[in-house]
C-alpha cells in the first residue's frame, strides 16, 4: 500500500524526531545528580579552610539537611552521623567562577552547541540559566577539580541579558539554580578607535559606531524608566513589555549592571553612565581598573579580573600586567575576585584554582588567592550569604582534596553540593582509563 504523501512526510518527521532523541540522549552526560543528604555527615581530622577564618588542623566539620551545623576542633558530633576520616586532607568550601558561559556552549568551533547569544542588540529580559544544558560533559570536567558554582552570563548585543550563579550537579537548570538575576550584561564599546591591520572598520566608522551603541545604551535606560513610571501609576493601563519589566530592579538599584570593560576610558565611560543613571556597577574585565582606583572606590564599583592567563592589552605594556593586575586591585583597595576568564570557552573553567595561583606567584598572598575564587566572588555576586566560606548555617557546599587546591598535582577525592555527595567523574577520567587499557593490551600482546 502506497501512503498518501503528507501522511508519508509526518511519519519521516516523526523517524527522524525519534533518532535525533535518541542521539541527544546518547551523548548526555552519564553522571547521576547526586541524592538529598539522609543523615548528619562529620568530617573529622583534616585541614579546614574557613576561608572567613582561621584555618583549622585537624578540625572537624559537620553538615547536616544540606547546611553546615558546626565547624571546629572540639566539635561534637551528632548521634547517628557518618564519620569521614579526612585526616592529612584538606576540606574547603566549593570554589566559584564569577564570569562563564558553562552550560551554554559545548564546543565553542561547533555553532549548533552554543545558545549564549540571542539576536539582536537590546535583550534585558535574557536568563541565561534557562537555556543551560545539565548533560553538558563541561560540568563534570569543572567540578572534578573543585569548580562547584558558576556565574553563568549571556553575551552578544549591547544589553546581553541576566546571569545566574549555578551549582554543578543537578537534572534540570531548575535544581542548579543557586539564584537568578544576579546582573544585566552590558558589553561597553570601544571609547578610542582600533588601529591594528585586521581592523576592518575606519576609525570615523568605529566613532560612529561608539556613538550609535551608546545613544541605544541611554535610549533603552529613558524607555525603560518612562515605562516603569507609566507602570506604577495610578490605573495604568500601560501593557506588560518583557524587556522594561526586566529593566526595573536594574532601576530599583537591587540588580547591577556588569559591564565588561578593560581599557580606562571605558572603565570611566561605565562609572560615569552608572552613576547618572544611579545604578549599581560591577566591572568584568578590569584590565586598567588599577588606573581608575580613586573613582571606583568612590562608587564602591568592584572587580571582576578576566583571567591572569592572557596577553598584555598593549604592545607597550609589561609582560606581567595580566598576571600582576590582583595584587595591583589589593593594593589600591579595590574590591575584586577572580574569574577564570575566556568568556567564549568554557572548557576552561576548571582551570580558576590555576588563574589565582598565577596571580600569587605574582605578588598576591596565598590567602588572598585562595578568597579571590572563594568568598570574594560570593560577596560581589549577593551569594555570600549560602556560599564561599565554610560556616555554620551555610550551604554545605564544599570538597576535599589531597593537598592545597592552588597547586596542579593536588586531586580532589570528594564534593558535596548543599550536602549531596557529587559523582566526580568525567570525560576526561573516562578517556584516561579507556587508554589505559588500551595500552596494557599492548604490553600484554607483546610480552
Amino acid at each position: 500500500m502506497t501512503l498518501p504523501t503528507s501522511k508519508y512526510s509526518h511519519l519521516v518527521a516523526l523517524v527522524l524526531l525519534f533518532v535525533v532523541a535518541c542521539a541527544a540522549t546518547a551523548n548526555a552526560g552519564p553522571e547521576i545528580p547526586g541524592a538529598p543528604q539522609r543523615r548528619p555527615i562529620a568530617l573529622v581530622g583534616g585541614t579546614v579552610h574557613t576561608v572567613s577564618g582561621e584555618t583549622l588542623v585537624g578540625g572537624t566539620l559537620v553538615f547536616d539537611n544540606g547546611r553546615i551545623t558546626a565547624v571546629g576542633k572540639k566539635t561534637s558530633i551528632p548521634a547517628g552521623a557518618e564519620q569521614i576520616d579526612v585526616a592529612g586532607k584538606h576540606v574547603y568550601p566549593g570554589l566559584l567562577d564569577a564570569y562563564t558561559q558553562l552550560g551554554l556552549i559545548e564546543i565553542g568551533a561547533v555553532r549548533a552547541t552554543n545558545d549564549y547569544h540571542e539576536a539582536g542588540q537590546i535583550n534585558p529580559n535574557v536568563k541565561a540559566q534557562v537555556a543551560v544544558n545539565p548533560d553538558s560533559e563541561l560540568i563534570p570536567v569543572t567540578r572534578s577539580n573543585g569548580v562547584l558554582l558558576a556565574l553563568t552570563a549571556p553575551m552578544g548585543g549591547l544589553i546581553a541579558g541576566r546571569s545566574a550563579v549555578l551549582e554543578l550537579d543537578g537534572w534540570t537548570w531548575e535544581d542548579m539554580t543557586l539564584r537568578g538575576d544576579i546582573g544585566l550584561h552590558v558589553s561597553w564599546p570601544n571609547m578610542s578607535p582600533v588601529t591594528e591591520w585586521w581592523m576592518e572598520q575606519s576609525a570615523k566608522q568605529q566613532m560612529e559606531a561608539r556613538d550609535k551603541a551608546l545613544e541605544n545604551l541611554r535610549q533603552s535606560f529613558d524607555d525603560a524608566r518612562a515605562y516603569w513610571k507609566s507602570r506604577t501609576a495610578p490605573q495604568s493601563r500601560q501593557p506588560v513589555d518583557a524587556r522594561w519589566e526586566a529593566m526595573i530592579p536594574v532601576l530599583e538599584g537591587r540588580l547591577p549592571l556588569i559591564v565588561a570593560a578593560d581599557e580606562a576610558q571605558q572603565i570611566q565611560a561605565a562609572v560615569a553612565f552608572a552613576a547618572a543613571q544611579q545604578v549599581k556597577l560591577i566591572l568584568y574585565g578590569g584590565y586598567d581598573a588599577p588606573y581608575c582606583a580613586d573613582l571606583l572606590k568612590q562608587y564602591d564599583v568592584p572587580v571582576i579580573v578576566a583571567g591572569t592567563y592572557r596577553l598584555p592589552l598593549r604592545r607597550g605594556d609589561d609582560y606581567d600586567a595580566p598576571f600582576t593586575l590582583p595584587q595591583r586591585l589589593r593594593q589600591a583597595g579595590i574590591k575584586f575576585c577572580i574569574a577564570s576568564g575566556d568568556r567564549t570557552n568554557a572548557s576552561n573553567v576548571r582551570n580558576l584554582p590555576y588563574d589565582a595561583a598565577n596571580a600569587v606567584a605574582f605578588g598576591l598572598s596565598q590567602d588572598e588567592a585562595l578568597k579571590a575564587i572563594t568568598l570574594y566572588p560570593a560577596q560581589v555576586l549577593g551569594v555570600a550569604d549560602r556560599v564561599g566560606s565554610l560556616e555554620p548555617g551555610k550551604d554545605a557546599t564544599l570538597f576535599i582534596a589531597d593537598g592545597d587546591i592552588l597547586e596542579t598535582a593536588t586531586h580532589v577525592e570528594a564534593a558535596y553540593i548543599q550536602g549531596r555527595a557529587v559523582d566526580l567523574s568525567d570525560r576526561h577520567k573516562r578517556l584516561w582509563q579507556k587508554y589505559q587499557e588500551k595500552y596494557r593490551r599492548i604490553e600484554v600482546k607483546s610480552n
